[in-house]
């Protein structure tokens, strides 16, 4: 039996046009240690790079509303 833990890591996405870069949440199913530098798909549904880094929950105004919301 496998122990599976979750766990909520920041994650920064790419400007498109008029939006600015955000900072996403994204749930983790397997160790940070695994994570490679590649876009992960955050709660909210966009694509973002992980920044293992980087804690999340993030402050300030470059946060993406839907994740903070999400991941209360």
């Amino acid at each position: 039996m496998m122990l599976q833990t979750t766990a909520h890591v920041a994650a920064h996405s790419r400007a498109h046009g008029p939006t600015a870069a955000l900072w996403h949440a994204v749930k983790l199913h397997r160790p940070v240690t695994e994570i490679d530098g590649a876009c992960e798909l955050a709660v909210c549904g966009s694509l973002a790079r992980v920044t293992p880094e980087q804690p999340w929950p993030r402050t300030g105004t470059d946060v993406c509303p839907a994740c903070a919301l999400l991941t209360r």
